[in-house]
């Protein structure tokens, strides 16, 4: 009895941390769960920052349940014209707290498959932030970027 009495401080202690850490990872998974409609993105390479969305005559949409992501872009045109365009991509993420983690699996631009990307996420009311840095050094890709969405309900 006497070893009970020695342990319940720290039995008391683990049961408050295990209990308060899982729900604050649930909590922030279902701020992100559904879908988000793109505002605006660009890209940061060194001292040069570029708008590269929104971009007239298309749309963008990402989606996300507990554990996978998936986005698609595509023009208002049906694919008719000379701006005609359709990118996908889909794959698995980690969340904790704002630190965010996808793999992106499937991709309309082949050499992006199989890589990882961490960024970090900011909710404000029904707006989703992301940011953070794409790196593949086989593609010359370096450059941070900001991307903002709001939710679709």
């Amino acid at each position: 009895m006497n070893y009970f009495k020695q342990l319940w401080p720290l039995l008391l202690l683990l049961a408050a941390c295990n209990g308060k850490q899982p729900a604050e990872k649930e909590k922030t998974k279902s701020l992100l769960s559904g879908t988000w409609k793109l505002i605006s993105a660009q890209t940061i390479k060194g001292k040069d920052t570029l708008l590269t969305y929104p971009v007239p005559g298309q749309q963008m949409i990402k989606m996300f349940n507990e554990s996978h992501f998936s986005f698609v872009k595509h023009d208002l045109n049906k694919g008719k014209g000379p701006n005609a365009v359709f990118d996908s991509g889909a794959g698995t993420y980690t969340l904790s707290g704002e630190d965010y983690q996808e793999h992106l699996t499937f991709c309309s631009y082949r050499d992006w498959e199989n890589r990882d990307f961490k960024f970090k996420l900011q909710f404000k009311n029904d707006t989703l932030i992301q940011k953070g840095i794409e790196k593949i050094d086989s593609l010359k890709v370096n450059h941070e970027i900001i991307e903002v969405y709001t939710r679709i309900r």
